[in-house]
């Protein structure tokens, strides 16, 4: 039998979006991520990433650290890149603006600042927007998402599930690698040759370690058939739910607005 074991169960600690199917919150913003692609406003991106702050503060309990990349990190780096863009944009095009620098014969033009900004904004849009579902979705639920709903073969989810695991155990035994390394006294020294030749002896043993792991993983996998049959029991259940509808359509209808009240002027 299907299990039918709840997985919005203490969803209610983790905030509103918790309480939203994986499905939903990547096909909410997704609309707006794909217009703001072409958007060349400064306004635009910047009510976009208004909205997502918003969906997000209010939606997810997110830690401090998280609040301050959002609040600090995103808007230094989009200003940084806004700025560096500016510099490369062609002087003719903005030539008919009033220059904000001039060093000998060239001149930077306020023209060009906006470009750049608005490209900074607009990547912090996407980002911002992309992030609503990347820090309320954990990597299994969106799997199970994709191989219960959009009927995404089993043999691909969580064969790709398995894979990505292997990234957060390659970083445990890269650390005990290090630790060993250490007890050993086998720190090679400093400077560049010495991190090289440390980096070098962290290979074949992270390796090795590699191949173990992949073996016992294959070995599990085997032990349960899997790839066997057609398809497998799901433990958790994770179907379409009314309020994953009602949330895609409110978002959807005000990326609508925003986009008919402030992206036509944009182009």
């Amino acid at each position: 039998m299907t299990a039918v074991a709840d997985p919005y169960a203490d969803a209610a600690a983790r905030g509103l979006l918790a309480r939203i199917g994986p499905l939903a919150k990547l096909a909410a913003p997704l609309p707006a991520m794909a217009v703001l692609v072409f958007a060349r406003d400064l306004v635009t991106p910047l009510a976009f990433l208004a909205v997502a702050y918003l969906v997000i503060f209010v939606g997810a309990r997110v830690s401090a650290r998280v609040a301050a990349l959002l609040l600090l990190g995103i808007p230094t780096g989009a200003a940084v890149i806004g700025l560096s863009l500016g510099l490369w944009v062609d002087s003719d095009l903005v030539d008919g603006t009033d220059p904000v620098l001039s060093v000998g014969a060239w001149s930077l033009y306020s023209g060009a600042v906006d470009v750049g900004l608005a490209t900074g904004a607009r990547l912090a849009a996407i980002l911002a927007l992309g992030l609503i579902a990347g820090l309320t979705t954990s990597g299994p639920d969106l799997v199970r998402a994709t191989v219960q709903q959009l009927r995404v073969p089993y043999r691909i989810g969580y064969a790709a599930l398995a894979a990505i695991r292997f990234v957060p155990r390659f970083g445990y035994e890269l650390e005990v690698i290090r630790q060993a390394h250490r007890v050993r006294g086998a720190h090679g020294g400093r400077g560049p040759f010495a991190a090289v030749a440390r980096w070098w002896g962290y290979l074949v043993p992270l390796l090795a370690g590699a191949i173990r792991h992949a073996e016992r993983v294959a070995l599990a996998m085997d032990a349960r058939a899997f790839g066997a049959h057609p398809d497998r029991t799901e433990r958790h259940l994770l179907p379409w739910r009314p309020r994953d509808t009602v949330f895609v359509l409110v978002f959807w209808a005000v990326s609508a607005a925003l986009l008919t009240a402030l992206f036509p002027w944009g182009l």
